[in-house]
């Protein structure tokens, strides 16, 4: 009998053992909410901001958060170390992963939570889920941007030439665009930015045959502003938007942007051009 009451004990810890797993996420406590939101500077960065309300009395502690959701690769959770009172708003910035593409197309924006380890007051530290409303309006538009540049990459690759020449007010230089896979790439336009305007020959920027392997666009640069904040602030100057289609298909955007010894040499190219003397 001794035996079988032990054995029967050693069944029912080995079955506890296999069932143990971590426990799901909570809810979120009354009063705290989160939406995400982008700012400029955090474009090159491939970062969010947590927007965190607390309309409660109590301060909530946050001390890390996550982006979760099959439409984004998931990173490790951002420590945060806030404690949050009863204010309009608190930004808690975070990375988030590289968009889930695929060649077949663009896929449709999937749920997402922002999961978090926090506590309200003296409580202990729990983890607690905040489902964001679906579709979030971001994360839509960033899983659309970066797979259409996936889609377009698959193709061709688009970058800057090596050889460029100031004239001038002007910088001379070409963009190269080399084939990767099947179909003809037209570049329908290339974008300025906030501080470079771009200029080619007026018409479409070019067209790259099926049976072509490379494709050089003469380029032309000119600064966009000549003012101190300008150059001070310089968060998305190099990101040139390139928009190019695939065999006539829909139009996609694809953001290019010069290696940095090119960088270095437009910003000395800028300040000159703009009397700065530099």
């Amino acid at each position: 009998m001794k035996r079988v009451t032990t054995l029967l004990a050693v069944v029912a810890l080995v079955a506890g053992c296999g069932s143990s797993e971590p426990p799901a996420p909570s809810g979120p406590p009354d009063g705290v909410s989160v939406t995400l939101g982008q700012w400029r500077s955090d474009e090159p960065a491939h970062r969010l901001q947590v927007a965190v309300r607390n309309t409660r009395g109590t301060p909530v502690y946050f001390a890390d958060v996550q982006l979760v959701t099959p439409s984004f690769r998931t990173v490790p959770a951002s420590r945060a170390d806030a404690a949050i009172g009863r204010t309009g708003r608190t930004d808690l910035p975070i990375p988030y992963g590289a968009a889930n593409c695929s060649p077949g197309g663009l896929p449709e924006v999937r749920p997402a939570t922002v999961v978090a380890h926090l506590r309200v007051g003296s409580e202990p530290l729990r983890e607690v889920a905040f489902d964001l409303p679906h579709p979030d309006p971001l994360l839509a538009r960033l899983l659309r941007d970066e797979c259409s540049e996936f889609l377009i990459q698959q193709a061709v690759s688009i970058a800057f030439g090596h050889e460029w020449t100031e004239s001038g007010k002007i910088m001379r230089g070409a963009l190269i665009v080399t084939r990767r896979g099947a179909g003809a790439v037209r570049l329908a336009a290339m974008g300025g930015t906030t501080h470079y305007n771009v200029a080619y020959d007026g018409r479409s920027p070019g067209l790259l045959p099926a049976a072509e392997e490379r494709l050089e666009i003469p380029v032309e640069l000119t600064p966009a502003r000549c003012d101190g904040h300008a150059f001070g602030e310089a968060k998305k100057a190099f990101q040139f938007p390139v928009r190019a289609s695939i065999d006539g298909g829909e139009e996609r955007v694809i953001v290019v942007a010069p290696p940095k010894p090119l960088q270095d040499r437009l910003i000395g190219y800028a300040s000159r051009a703009c009397g700065f003397g530099r």
